[in-house]
């Protein structure tokens, strides 16, 4: 058994598919239109036959609270891994992403959290 798909929930889909694509470099897999959303998801350009990420609306009632509450908590919605934390984390405020927690070494792993600009917060981590 391997996890074939997960899922952030996102405020536009978009804008999200902007941001993980032309930002964190995320490509496109699947892009079918459902009505007056999309079933988007991408994939590592390093596994593009990898976990799937969903890029799901969050018009359900319930989510923007959870979000939300995440976000005040400072939890990260998922977890991406990076072969350097600190050298991503310099690519990428160097294009102005906002990052709420800068590298920080933690043991046997350094991690860092950013905005995705649709309402989450997204761990980079490297393992050692």
């Amino acid at each position: 058994m391997r996890i074939h798909l997960t899922s952030v929930f996102v405020d536009d889909q978009e804008k999200a598919r902007r941001f993980y694509t032309e930002v964190l470099g995320f490509v496109v897999k699947h892009d079918v239109p459902l009505g007056e959303d999309r079933w988007l998801t991408v994939v590592s350009p390093e596994d593009p036959e990898g976990t799937e990420l969903l890029l799901e609306p969050d018009g359900h009632p319930a989510v923007r609270p959870y979000k939300t509450a995440l976000v005040q908590d400072g939890i990260p919605a998922a977890s991406f891994s990076v072969a350097d934390v600190g050298e991503e984390f310099a690519r990428l405020r160097g294009l102005g992403v906002r990052f709420t927690q800068e590298p920080l070494d933690a043991g046997p792993v350094t991690t860092a959290v950013l905005d995705d600009t649709c309402g989450n917060l997204i761990q980079l981590l490297h393992q050692r």
